[in-house]
């Protein structure tokens, strides 16, 4: 070692300068790990997420198409049902294609999602921080699909025994990439609503206002079942429509307390208020029933209980317990008096969706600006009277969005391919017309 080498150590010069270069080694060294930690995926938060996926999967096949198949007649089940398991293949890969990119892609006038991720190019399972930040992005993608599918079958109970196969395909993949892609984009994806402040924790505007306006524009435009009025139909098979209901009941929490994106405390608030508002909805229409009509009935507690899963979903990370019960109670007295609406004025929705998913969403999305108290919402009662006015501004563009444009939908479809199935098959059945099959021999 040289006489300047041997200076500087001794000096204790060398030290000086060390120091600053480990620190700033070390100093490199940490972000390296945290930025590496947050693009890790969480497990617990990816397990929930899947779990959602599948729960809310397990709404549609078999939840919804059986609670739908059950409530037709015994010629028009297999049909009913068709139509449900029919989506699932059919939105899955419009989803893949083009609907995930409208939905959630780069914002484009605050109206719809470019298309970046078309074909879903540039997702994979590596997190989106901007999406959620600590699940990969192909499980963001898919539990956001089971919302997609579930959406348009809910509306087939509107035109339920009545509709053309061929024309209902075509249906299912307009109105999913014309109304319900933006109005998603709208609230979840970006866009104007979501941008203004509107709250909808997992789907009162983008499922049920979506396709309870939609279904109101089918009834009009299918119009009535033959026979409808003069002849009596009842559900053929009210076990299937409650084993539908119980499914449907059980899978929404999926819906509402996998909306969190994550395992944690919002999730566990989802899922107490979900069981609570659906608890005083089945009370509330059971006994509304018992007093209106004399005697309660299976199908009406079945009902109440989808009243009151609609009503929370917007809600449910939003709210405590006490007020989930209000809305709750509210959503079950509301949708039962709302059946009356179509007899009033003469409209056939065969399987209530109006009712319950468009009068129930439009509650629930209301009721969401009156009583948020947690999980960042403030709503009317708890001191902020403009969250309100924000939350009707989204349920009236939702409302015109989805009518209008579903009337539109279906004028050229019913001038291009005609909507309903002929006078003839519609009186030998859809089993047999349309598929050429029956859903019991005896």
């Amino acid at each position: 070692m040289n006489r300047s080498l041997k200076t500087l150590f001794a000096s204790g010069h060398i030290l000086k300068l060390l120091i600053p270069v480990v620190f700033i080694c070390l100093a490199a060294t940490a972000a390296a790990q945290e930025g590496a930690e947050a693009a890790q995926v969480d497990s617990g938060d990816t397990a929930w997420i899947l779990t959602s996926s599948l729960l809310v999967l397990m709404m549609s096949i078999p939840g919804l198409f059986l609670f739908y198949g059950g409530m037709v007649r015994s010629k028009n089940a297999l049909g009913t049902m068709m139509h449900t398991f029919f989506i699932v293949a059919l939105i899955t890969i419009q989803w893949v294609v083009i609907g995930y990119t409208l939905s959630f892609g780069s914002d484009i006038a605050s109206f719809v999602g470019g298309f970046d991720w078309f074909g879903l190019k540039g997702v994979g399972p590596e997190p989106n921080a901007d999406l959620a930040g600590t699940i990969p992005h192909y499980a963001f993608m898919t539990f956001q699909m089971t919302f997609a599918i579930i959406t348009v079958a809910l509306i087939t109970g509107a035109f339920a025994e009545r509709a053309k196969f061929s024309t209902f395909i075509i249906f299912v993949l307009l109105w999913s990439t014309l109304i319900y892609d933006p109005i998603c984009h709208w609230v979840w994806g970006g866009g104007w609503l979501g941008g203004m402040g509107a709250l909808d924790f997992a789907g009162g505007t983008v499922v049920h206002i979506n396709s309870g306006a939609a279904a109101l524009a089918a009834a009009m435009l299918y119009g009535r079942r033959k026979g409808y009025g003069q002849q009596i139909m009842t559900p053929h098979n009210l076990p299937f429509s409650l084993i539908g209901a119980s499914l449907l009941w059980v899978g929404w929490f999926g819906f509402n307390a996998g909306s969190a994106l994550a395992s944690d405390g919002l999730a566990a608030t989802a899922f107490v208020t979900t069981q609570v508002a659906t608890a005083a909805a089945v009370l509330s229409w059971t006994f509304t029933e018992w007093i209106v009509k004399g005697k309660p009935t299976i199908l009406g507690a079945a009902t109440g209980a989808i009243a009151g899963l609609v009503c929370i979903t917007p809600a449910a990370g939003f709210v405590d317990p006490l007020s989930a019960i209000a809305i709750g109670v509210g959503g079950g007295i509301f949708c039962f008096f709302a059946l009356s609406l179509k007899a009033k004025f003469g409209f056939d929705d065969s399987l209530d969706v109006v009712a319950v998913h468009g009068v129930g969403g439009t509650w629930g999305a209301l009721a969401t600006g009156l009583f948020a108290s947690v999980g960042g919402g403030t709503g009317l009662f708890f001191g902020n009277p403009g969250q309100l006015w924000i939350q009707f501004i989204a349920v009236a563009a939702t409302w015109v969005y989805s009518f209008g444009g579903t009337l539109i939908i279906l004028v050229v479809l019913k001038a291009i391919m005609g909507l309903r199935v002929s006078s003839e098959d519609e009186e030998l059945g859809l089993d047999l017309s349309q598929h050429n099959e029956k859903g019991y021999s005896f």
